[in-house]
């Protein structure tokens, strides 16, 4: 299988062009290939495939195997590898994901795409939907027990879910490995959540890190920088309409929640390498 290794803010996935390979059990794949030990290394697998509504496809997969929605610093670099290797060649350009379809405006230089501009779409609030086992419009400033902790948090979907968690402490100070998966597989929760520990800086700028279902701690999270600002905004740190600075262990994405409703993201893609791996030795039956 040839792959690209590529991260978008040290949130890094193996990347594999499904226009001209086959990954016939890609939740396997992902799992062997994540190992940091014993794989290539990586947050999960991403497939860059053809789409019918779009112009190409984005399927990600964690480092535990399951299938994920959205991954906003993934697509960041999907966007990259569509228009470095020709799968499109325009700036302009949108991606099917589980989530529906986004869109992005690349920059480049030198013939190759730098960063990247996502539209990400709207925000998802009413509890149901994003989900959380919860009554009412939105879930906002709601108090809620982690290991005999009392938290407030606030819950919002970016077409995948994220419990946001505003706290006054230096995040860098929190043991995110061991509240992390107590705060992912709570009962709250019935499709697991993301969690975002945020510290408020001033009202453009906050810094966050952040526990992704199915990989863990995570250098960045796109979707998770979105939906943190969102969440701001809502708690009344910070405004719409207004660039957000979101500082994570990897770097900055500026992050705007307009008040029509849509988020933006802006944040670089970065090619790190490319490489070949025999997935034959996965124990798993590869053909269908």
């Amino acid at each position: 299988m040839k792959f690209s290794k590529m991260h978008g803010l040290g949130n890094d996935y193996v990347y594999v062009n499904g226009f001209t390979e086959y990954v016939p059990f890609p939740e396997p794949v992902s799992m062997f290939i994540s190992d940091r030990r014993f794989g290539i290394g990586a947050d999960g697998l991403i497939l860059i495939l053809p789409s019918e509504v779009a112009d190409c496809r984005m399927r990600m997969f964690n480092a535990d195997g399951s299938e994920g929605m959205m991954c906003g610093n993934g697509i960041r670099c999907v966007g990259k590898y569509a228009y470095d290797h020709g799968i499109v060649q325009k700036e302009q350009l949108s991606v099917e994901t589980k989530s529906g379809i986004k869109y992005i405006t690349l920059r480049t230089s030198d013939g190759v795409a730098t960063d990247a501009t996502v539209d990400m779409g709207k925000a998802i609030l009413k509890p149901a939907d994003i989900p959380v086992k919860a009554e009412g419009e939105t879930f906002v400033q709601q108090p809620l027990s982690v290991c005999g902790s009392e938290y407030t948090v606030t819950c919002v979907s970016m077409g995948n879910p994220h419990c946001i968690v505003f706290t006054q402490e230096d995040p860098m100070q929190m043991k995110l490995e061991e509240i992390g998966p107590h705060f992912e597989h709570h009962a709250l929760f019935p499709e697991r959540i993301n969690t975002e520990f945020v510290q408020v800086l001033d009202d453009t700028h906050l810094f966050m890190r952040v526990w992704e279902r199915g990989s863990g701690e995570t250098f960045a999270c796109g979707t998770g920088a979105c939906a943190t600002v969102v969440a701001a905004v809502l708690n009344g740190f910070c405004k719409q309409d207004t660039e957000i600075t979101v500082s994570l262990r990897g770097g900055d994405l500026k992050i705007t929640w307009q008040s029509d409703g849509r988020v933006m993201m802006t944040g670089p893609a970065t090619h790190v390498f490319d490489g070949e791996i025999d997935i034959s030795q996965i124990p798993c039956p590869l053909s269908e």
